[in-house]
């Protein structure tokens, strides 16, 4: 396989037209088209589907330039460090759910960055694309979370795809609203309490093996008449924080996010069901100094913020 039509398949991803990508590389449309065409025939595979629309990515190829990149980050990295002279660049990459206890501890991680070169990507997500962005992109480490009743279907699709696993916690839902919200100044909540309520809801939860439709249905319980999906935290709290009459289910929030936005968070009694936060990475990848950084503010996140509430 030739790393150089390697490069050029990357590029062609990257503008999604084989014309911008030979203004890009300074090549003729006809050369870079037959190299993409020869690195399709060496590897057995149909990288990209030509259309009207441009050159788009076939699902064997997305995983193949996944890996591509990989391998042309490294071939440059191994160029600067013999070639250049210039220091190690600090790499740190992870996928996460939409949880305040984890934002924490990456805020609080930020600040041991030192002045050396670093590359930091953090990406709030849910389970399956954790998974595929340590398989097929350019994350070394992955947080996922489930409730604890899946835990053989996610357990198997780990060890099927080679991947390690370390439990990060094991957690209650509890509800967040505005502090002025009528079910704020309420002793003990119930399920029947919420249902004349808005619920704001992610909008995309996921569990191997099953479909999406049963998934939604034991996730968000069909008692609720009203509901908000959002994919972005910063989204959820604006509208926690504008609209007393919503609320939403979460892991448990910091007391600081908290008095940002006005929000108290309560237990709901009828709640029993127990999530788990698990860490996940390649079972051929050994932790760095700065992924054992983040994960030791991590715990101490995890100890201040959640253990009251388990």
């Amino acid at each position: 396989m030739n790393i150089l039509h390697m490069k050029y398949a990357v590029e062609v991803a990257k503008e999604g037209s084989i014309n911008k990508a030979s203004e890009v590389l300074l090549i003729a449309q006809p050369n870079l088209s037959r190299s993409i065409k020869e690195l399709e025939a060496d590897l057995g595979i149909t990288i990209f589907d030509r259309s009207s629309r441009g050159m788009i990515l076939t699902p064997e190829g997305e995983e193949f330039i996944g890996y591509a990149k990989k391998i042309l980050y490294q071939i440059e990295e191994v160029e600067k460090m013999y070639k250049g002279g210039h220091p190690k660049k600090q790499i740190f990459s992870i996928s996460v759910p939409r949880a305040s206890y984890i934002s924490d501890a990456f805020a609080r991680f930020s600040t041991s960055l030192n002045s050396d070169p670093a590359e930091i990507f953090y990406k709030e997500t849910n389970a399956l694309r954790a998974i595929r962005n340590i398989l097929s992109a350019d994350y070394n480490l992955g947080i996922m979370r489930y409730a604890k009743n899946y835990d053989k279907y996610f357990k198997a699709m780990l060890e099927e795809k080679g991947l390690k696993y370390e439990l990060v916690t094991e957690f209650h839902y509890v509800l967040a609203m505005r502090s002025d919200s009528p079910l704020a100044s309420k002793d003990k909540i119930f399920f029947s309490d919420l249902r004349s309520y808005i619920e704001i809801a992610h909008a995309d939860p996921f569990v191997p093996s099953l479909p999406l439709s049963k998934v939604r249905k034991e996730e968000l319980p069909d008692d609720i008449d009203c509901r908000i999906f959002v994919f972005e935290r910063a989204s959820q709290f604006d509208l926690l924080s504008e609209n007393s009459e919503t609320f939403m289910w979460v892991s448990p929030v910091p007391d600081k996010l908290l008095k940002t936005y006005g929000l108290v968070q309560k237990k709901c009694l009828d709640n029993s069901k127990i999530y788990k936060d698990v860490l996940i990475y390649r079972k051929d990848y050994h932790l760095t100094e700065i992924d054992n950084r983040f994960i030791a503010e991590l715990n101490e996140s995890k100890h201040k913020h959640l253990s009251k509430y388990k």
